[in-house]
């Protein structure tokens, strides 16, 4: 699909329209213009400007600027190596141009179960009760453990109330039948507190064209109802409990429930592209925790926490075997997860962190013929130390025993460099994945809008290892910051599906091992997918970014991202699957407040070329799309009425291609949409 439209006139939309915060406060949270304090780069809190290992945040009033309903809007409209694609399970996520296997997925620093097929089900986060988003890029595994070789993401939510009561109602309505309704409420009374929240979001499916091209054929269609993008009801619940006295102790405990659903158009005799039934999942999920201040500086840190998620099938049309409302469970994920954590300051200007974890890993996949658990213990050291007056630096180690692949040793090696409004970093760190249950054990079939996919594990699989090296160079003043990273990730005995094309004689054999595929389905399977080694991966990366504020309450920022991401097996380099080179998103917010009204302007885009897919399938074209919204706030002593109103992919721009076996897309926008919102905060 070609773009005509030049990007001159969005540019100038940048400069003349620029679009949004809600309130003064919102104004102080921008991203781009704060120094915030994170604790995903090091463990612990630090400022922004002086962590050592470069974070980006996406902060609440960045969030709540640009209106977004997703977990996935709100970041891809800011960060452009972050790219996500929707799945009628979840979410496809690619850091730094590597899948979401490879990108650590954490709440409140602990890692978020729940994928299906590689993708990651992030409906189960709350985007009204999200504080801030901290991304850290490169491989972590010295701090994290196994995952964290492209990066982390780390979503931290609402924690203690500040006031006696608090109250916080939302509502946002779009086409295709989006709703999303949420409420949160705080409770706040000499050091306890209690958070109490539940959203309801949904969305109907849509597909841009009706057209499916026959496999086999010179170009013959036919209808189908098969969706571009699946519907969904989810509802999540939240409750949390909380104590501090303010001197040294703190105590925690959390826990919520989320239920999901898809909803896709029902099978039909005389249109193709229908189904049998919806994918629900249910997810539980517990965390507690305390701390203990020795002294100001000084910290021990106990948690537990517990993650359970499954899914199956929801049958919504009677068939030979299933009737109206049966549920098959197809798969359950649980992981229990323990840490007992020290920071500590012995010396002037340190910080130290040691701490032992414990996890034990589940996977009940009834579909793909795994009932498997594997545990891991490690240790882990860090030291940071200011050298001298402008050099800091940061050494820290994790050693790893895995139940199954034994002993794993990963370091970091980092150092930060500051004079004036200069701040210089460079690091090295290895990362380290374990295959997951999945990739080793894996014998899955399925049979999906008429195309097979059959997935056979690999036992013989070897852990993956990385070595991380990146710099980065900022130049940050009152008005503007720019700055500029490069990074090289070198991935060892990397993990890819092999595509294994299978003649008449191989389907029978396979359908020997999966005695489910029907006479009619043998004929459409071609190919299967294997987990294998390949020799090795490689990724290239620079990423620029640039934010000014010429002028009181107007904010601009603009950020690239150029990843070049490869893969080599049997000594031939091809493209990593999904990866894509060149990325643009821009942005402007703009605010002004007149007594008790605030009114707020924003503006954002993303432009990004072609995603690249592996032989047979085709490349997903490039796109931009180009998002606008308002708010308006009102107070009265104490209450904040906030109307908001937006326009989605204003230039309207869609992917109607006709649809095959072999096509991919990266855009799976409907058009032009409109947004209206309301929120009412006490």
């Amino acid at each position: 699909m070609k773009h005509r439209q030049s990007t001159t006139p969005l540019l100038l939309l940048f400069v003349s329209l620029p679009l949004v915060a809600q309130t003064d406060s919102v104004a102080k949270q921008r991203v781009y213009s704060l120094n915030p304090v994170v604790v995903t780069g090091t463990g612990h809190h630090q400022r922004l400007r002086s962590a050592i290992s470069p974070v980006e945040v996406i902060g609440q009033g960045s969030i709540s600027s640009s209106s977004p309903r997703l977990f996935a809007e709100s970041v891809v409209r800011q960060l452009p190596q972050l790219s996500i694609s929707p799945n009628s399970t979840g979410a496809y996520l690619r850091l730094n141009g590597l899948s979401n296997k490879y990108a650590l997925i954490l709440l409140n620093g602990k890692r978020l179960i729940g994928d299906i097929s590689g993708n990651v089900n992030l409906n189960r986060i709350d985007m009204t009760n999200v504080r801030r988003i901290e991304v850290l890029d490169g491989a972590a595994s010295s701090l994290y453990g196994s995952d964290a070789i492209g990066g982390v993401v780390n979503i931290i939510t609402l924690q203690e109330a500040s006031k006696p009561l608090s109250f916080t109602t939302d509502t946002r309505v779009s086409a295709h039948g989006q709703f999303r309704q949420a409420t949160n409420l705080q409770l706040g009374f000499r050091g306890f507190s209690s958070l109490t929240s539940f959203t309801h979001d949904q969305s109907g499916y849509y597909r841009n064209n009706p057209l499916t091209y026959k496999s086999g054929t010179d170009g013959d269609t036919y209808q189908s109802l098969a969706p571009l993008a699946s519907g969904w009801r989810t509802n999540l619940v939240t409750q949390r409990f909380a104590y501090d006295n303010h001197k040294a102790l703190s105590l925690f405990a959390e826990g919520s429930y989320n239920w999901h659903k898809t909803v896709r158009p029902e099978t039909q005799t005389d249109v193709a592209g229908g189904f049998d039934y919806e994918l629900r999942s249910e997810a539980w999920r517990w965390d507690a925790g305390a701390t203990y201040r020795l002294s100001a500086k000084n910290s021990l840190q106990l948690r537990f926490n517990g993650d359970h998620y499954s899914y199956g099938n929801e049958y919504d049309v009677a068939t030979k075997t299933y009737a109206v409302g049966d549920y098959v469970r197809k798969k359950t994920q649980r992981l229990y997860e323990g840490e007992l954590k020290g920071v500590f300051s012995f010396l002037q200007g340190a910080t130290t962190i040691a701490g032992i974890d414990w996890q034990n890993s589940f996977l009940d996949a009834i579909s793909g013929s795994v009932d498997r658990h594997v545990y891991t213990w490690a240790g882990y050291l860090q030291h940071e130390q200011a050298l001298t007056k402008n050099l800091k630096a940061l050494l820290g180690m994790r050693y790893t025993y895995h139940e199954t692949f034994g002993n794993n040793f990963t370091p970091k090696v980092a150092l930060l460099y500051h004079y004036g409004h200069l701040q210089l970093r460079a690091s090295y760190s290895r990362g380290y994945r374990a295959p997951g249950l999945d990739e080793l054990y894996y014998h899955y079939y399925t049979f999906v809008r008429n195309f097979p996919t059959l997935t056979i594990g690999n036992s013989n699989l070897k852990a993956e290892t990385s070595d991380y090296f990146s710099f980065n160079a900022e130049y940050q003043t009152r008005k503007w910051t720019a700055g500029i990273t490069t990074f090289v990730n070198n991935i060892h005995d990397m993990i890819v599906k092999t595509i294994v094309s299978v003649d008449a004689d191989e389907v029978a054999s396979l359908r020997r091992d999966f005695p489910e595929i029907t006479d009619a389905q043998a004929i459409t399977l071609t190919h299967y997918n294997r987990y294998d080694n390949s020799d090795r991966g490689r990724v290239y990366g620079l990423r620029a970014h640039f934010t000014v504020e010429p002028l009181d309450g107007l904010s601009l920022f603009a950020n690239y991202s150029y990843i070049l991401a490869r893969q080599q097996s049997d000594g031939i380099w091809s493209n990593v699957e999904r990866s894509i080179r060149n990325t643009v998103t821009l942005g402007a917010d703009y605010i002004h407040r007149w007594g008790r009204y605030t009114l707020g302007l924003h503006a954002d885009g993303r432009l990004q070329s072609k995603t690249y897919y592996p032989v047979p399938y085709e490349d997903a074209p490039g796109y931009g799309l180009w998002n606008i919204s308002t708010t308006h706030t009102f107070r009265f002593r104490g209450l904040e009425v906030m109307p908001s109103l937006g326009v989605d992919n204003v230039l309207n721009t869609r992917d109607r291609r006709i649809d095959s076996t072999l096509r991919r897309y990266s855009n799976f926008s409907s058009g032009t949409t409109i947004v209206a919102g309301l929120r009412i905060k006490y």
